[in-house]
């Protein structure tokens, strides 16, 4: 057993900087890779799915293999797991640049999600147990998720640039300088440390999660261009699949997704709303890169500077969501951030709003506070209820959710959007074809408003306690019964 020691405030702060350098890695690969699609599309001879593919594949990978490298790195230590990580990364992002055509990008790709699995909900684990002060956690989290607000301001611009100037090939160099340097300082400044009670490896559970995953997001891409008598096994796959965790995984004693922390009704609602939100993420920006570029005829810089009003708020709103998580509770940020989506996503669906700058600006401001506002009350609300014990696998199931909702987002908005279009030119049918895609975008931040307001009150604070004291007494169970067992 190694518990995190306790550090100075300046190393503290030097722990959550070099968290962050892998949150900015793995979101600006994201947020770069958007303004290069179009680039892709043309150099690769790629369909709409060809598309979906190249984000989908990556988000998938991530989502599925999130809560199996939360739960081993609180076993064989975090410190070792995010190493691991960012050396798989890099590599994937090496080969990336490489790909000689779409199947080897989408397959590279992979690898890079295998490496990333390894970042994001250990350094949110590392996080958790290196700020144990609740205020001080929650502006550290803040923090964290300004992160993806840089990534957002200056993914498209930086991406926009290398891909006039270079190529859509040098995106994925940025990967390497920022990946080394912070393994080195990883190295040197982080601490080792696991959970005090080891989880076993749950295989079945992991198959199951894979499986379940894999053949929805292939069966919504898919249904498109596919008849119904092909993509239907993979439907009943993702049933049988979600139907074999549900019997299986409660009569494990150390599962994969321990389905008690549901009990709790903020952790539940952190849940659903981190799909929702970043479903909505993940469409936006979908639809927003290929009405610029293909529609409008933006090159991928100016496409990069459009988006600049969607990015800016999200990067100035989540360190003022951090502080009012910490000050006030999560409720008033997630109310804030349920009505701005929501009233961004019905701009474009209700009145069109692309086809005027004013409009389109405004729609895009909303969508940014409403996505800054978001982040740290869904990962605050899913770790500071949990024992610490258990910090690496709650993060991962929010980070999971997050991966999801992505995935599914882009999945079944590219989707609608491909049915649209069917055979037509982008220019010439976008609008129409993309209005239920904004009207699935501003449900999603409908169901970010109605949960926030239902998952933050006296009821819902209530369960979590109930549930913390129950997962807790588990655990003490376990440790005594172990013991009594050697």
């Amino acid at each position: 057993m190694e518990p995190m020691p306790e550090l100075s405030p300046r190393r503290r702060m030097l722990v959550l900087a070099i968290c962050c350098m892998s949150l900015l890695i793995v979101s600006l690969d994201n947020t770069v890779l958007n303004v290069a699609l179009p680039s892709m599309q043309q150099d690769l001879h790629a369909s709409t799915s060809g598309l979906q593919w190249t984000i989908d594949a990556y988000t998938l990978v991530l989502a599925s293999l999130l809560m199996l490298a939360g739960s081993t790195a609180d076993r064989i230590g975090r410190k070792r797991v995010f190493m691991a990580g960012l050396i798989v990364f890099t590599l994937g992002s090496v080969l990336c640049s490489l790909a000689p055509n779409l199947q080897a990008l989408v397959a590279f790709r992979m690898v890079q999600a295998v490496g990333g699995s390894m970042l994001n909900p250990v350094a949110m684990s590392i996080i958790t147990n290196t700020f144990t002060d609740p205020r001080e956690r929650a502006r550290a989290i803040g923090a964290w998720g300004a992160v993806v607000g840089i990534s957002m301001a200056a993914g498209p611009l930086v991406g926009g640039l290398l891909v006039e100037s270079v190529g859509w090939r040098s995106i994925f160099w940025i990967n390497l300088p920022v990946g080394l340097a912070a393994l080195l300082l990883t190295l040197r400044f982080v601490p080792e440390s696991r959970a005090p009670r080891a989880r076993r490896p749950d295989p079945v559970g992991q198959l199951l999660v894979i499986a379940l995953f894999g053949t929805l997001t292939y069966a919504i891409i898919e249904a498109p261009s596919t008849p119904f008598a092909s993509i239907a096994p993979a439907a009943v796959v993702a049933l049988a699949a979600l139907i074999g965790l549900l019997w299986y995984e409660p009569r494990r004693a150390q599962p994969l997704i321990d389905l008690r922390f549901f009990r709790s009704a903020p952790f539940s609602g952190a849940t659903v709303i981190a799909v929702s939100a970043f479903a909505a993420l993940g469409g936006f920006l979908f639809l927003s890169t290929l009405y610029l570029q293909n529609v409008r005829g933006l090159n991928a810089l100016e496409a990069g500077l459009w988006m600049l009003p969607m990015a800016a708020p999200t990067f100035l709103c989540a360190p003022l969501s951090g502080r009012l998580v910490g000050s006030r509770g999560p409720r008033l940020p997630l109310l804030v951030a349920g009505c701005a989506m929501t009233v961004s996503g019905l701009l474009f669906a209700a009145f069109e709003a692309e086809t005027s700058d004013t409009t389109l600006f405004a729609g895009y401001v909303l969508f940014g506070i409403g996505f800054g506002f978001v982040n740290a009350p869904i990962t605050n609300t899913a770790v500071s209820g949990m024992p610490r014990a258990q910090a690496g696998v709650a993060a991962a199931v929010a980070s999971t959710s997050r991966q999801l909702g992505q995935t599914l987002g882009v999945a079944v908005v590219g989707a609608v959007l491909a049915s649209g279009v069917g055979a037509s030119s982008y220019r010439e049918v976008f609008v129409p074809a993309a209005r239920p895609g904004w009207w699935i975008i501003a449900a999603c931040g409908l169901a970010v408003l109605v949960l926030g307001a239902v998952s933050s009150g006296r009821w819902a604070r209530g369960t979590a306690e109930r549930t913390a004291e129950r997962l807790e007494a588990a655990e003490v169970r376990d440790v005594v019964a172990a013991a009594e067992r050697a």
